[in-house]
């Protein structure tokens, strides 16, 4: 079987963040680090080259694949911030409509810059899908 792509790596969350050339992705992504270390109590790993997670959480489809994912986590893409794992809670959809300016798809959370969101309620939306995704593992 084949292996999975987006694994954790021992890249520097730092240095990636420090690549970041866009001047709001990067203030974004140095808030959401420390938002996210915060919430979860996790250190920041990266996930492939462009994930910084926090947290895993370990999954097996009925196909017998498995492996692990970061339990939440970001990336600072050319077009908006990415947002991972936020959405898959139950909380999620109450909580979306307090948000503020955001696209899904995928299973992600666009954000453009954060001073479109309510942060309050993006804090609750990791809360909520880091308590999901580990609960997940340990009930999955």
């Amino acid at each position: 079987m084949a292996e999975n792509k987006t694994q954790a790596t021992e890249a520097s969350v730092g240095g990636f963040l420090d690549g970041v050339d866009h001047s709001v992705r990067h203030r974004d992504s140095l808030r959401l680090l420390e938002l996210m270390s915060t919430i979860t109590g996790e250190e920041p790993v990266m996930w492939g080259p462009s994930i910084v997670g926090f947290g895993r959480y370990h999954y097996r489809y009925e196909t017998g694949r498995e492996g692990d994912a970061a339990a939440v986590g970001f990336s600072p893409r050319k077009a908006s911030l990415s947002l991972y794992r936020l959405l898959q809670s139950p909380e999620a959809g109450a909580l979306l409509p307090r948000l503020g300016k955001h696209r899904t798809g995928a299973g992600c959370l666009y954000v453009n810059k954060l001073e479109d969101v309510d942060e309050a309620v993006l804090a609750e939306l990791i809360r909520a899908g880091y308590r999901h995704m580990t609960a997940w593992t340990q009930n999955g």
